[in-house]
């Protein structure tokens, strides 16, 4: 009778949890260089973990600011992580891209890493369709000592 109860729990428990992790958070780890020193700092032995809401951008309520996971423009399996630089009918500056100010069009935005020289971003794509973006960035989860709230940041 256990093993009916144990088995019935387990057939509840994961399509909840499946259903959970697709539409509200997760946690993902950052790879790479290109947001240093706000992710994964240079003087840092591990990779940093972050909490992904999904939530959080559900209609796409994102803010200049805000760091964003997207599924990459040029690699639909690759999945990145940048800061939210402009909105739709702001004009940015540009590092690097072919045009030093670029105005973002309607339904798009402009992302950047932190570490500019690292990072392939807007100044590599141009603007990014809103729709490729998957999740906020909210809080550092791991490891320990650098756990925290990530706070919005305008350039």
């Amino acid at each position: 009778m256990a093993s009916v109860c144990w088995l019935r729990s387990l057939a509840l428990g994961v399509p909840i949890g499946i259903s959970f992790l697709s539409s509200v958070c997760y946690i993902a780890k950052v790879d790479g260089v290109s947001m240093q020193p706000i992710l994964n700092p240079k003087d840092s032995t591990t990779c940093d973990y972050v909490l992904l809401n999904r939530w959080a951008v559900r209609d796409f309520q994102i803010q200049r600011g805000d760091i964003v996971s997207l599924i990459s423009p040029r690699n639909p399996d690759s999945c990145l992580i940048k800061r939210v630089v402009g909105l739709e009918g702001d004009v940015v500056e540009t590092k690097g891209h072919a045009h030093s100010h670029v105005k973002v069009p309607e339904g798009f935005c402009w992302i950047e890493g932190e570490n500019h020289s690292q990072s392939m971003d807007s100044n590599f794509f141009g603007p990014i369709p809103l729709g490729l973006i998957t999740a906020k960035a909210t809080h550092i989860v791991w490891p320990l000592n650098r756990a925290c709230r990530l706070m919005l940041h305008n350039n």
